[in-house]
């Protein structure tokens, strides 16, 4: 029996890596995200933060100078909240193209595996028809073969 060999291995291989290298974009991209998410729920939890410390005090004495300092603060944490959506909403659509590029390199890799499977299967399947032939060869002369019990 002949041994098997894919001729599409070089391919395999060179797909293998790209869906490597894909996979790992990928997943940096999940960790973007992942970052980009936080980021944005720490400056929400700061931005609630001054809200409270805001409009807590309004109910008493007002002091002009804090309130100005208060707001200004929370102005900028507006401004840095919307930075942070719009870093969410960046990250997100960055995650996605990582994720269809992905999907479509571990789709090239699948059919170069399925190929190779199919041509094993029909590798292995001719060896074994190779291998019942000598079989039935055999058989087929070991009635012509002389008795050793007649001599």
């Amino acid at each position: 029996m002949k041994r098997f060999r894919f001729p599409l291995r070089p391919v395999a291989v060179l797909r293998s890596h790209q869906e490597l290298r894909a996979r790992e974009v990928f997943a940096a991209a999940v960790h973007a995200y992942a970052d980009a998410e936080a980021a944005l729920a720490r400056t929400r939890v700061h931005l609630r933060a001054l809200e409270a410390a805001l409009f807590s005090g309004r109910g008493h004495r007002f002091p002009a100078a804090e309130a100005a300092v208060l707001l200004a603060d929370y102005r900028r944490e507006c401004a840095a909240e919307a930075t942070a959506e719009q870093g969410v909403i960046t990250a997100r659509a960055d995650m996605d193209k990582r994720r269809a590029e992905y999907l479509e390199a571990h789709r090239r890799l699948e059919i170069v595996n399925r190929l190779e499977q199919k041509a094993r299967t029909l590798h292995r399947r001719e060896a074994d028809r190779e291998e019942q032939a000598e079989f039935d060869d055999r058989a087929g002369r070991r009635p012509l073969q002389p008795s050793l019990l007649t001599s």
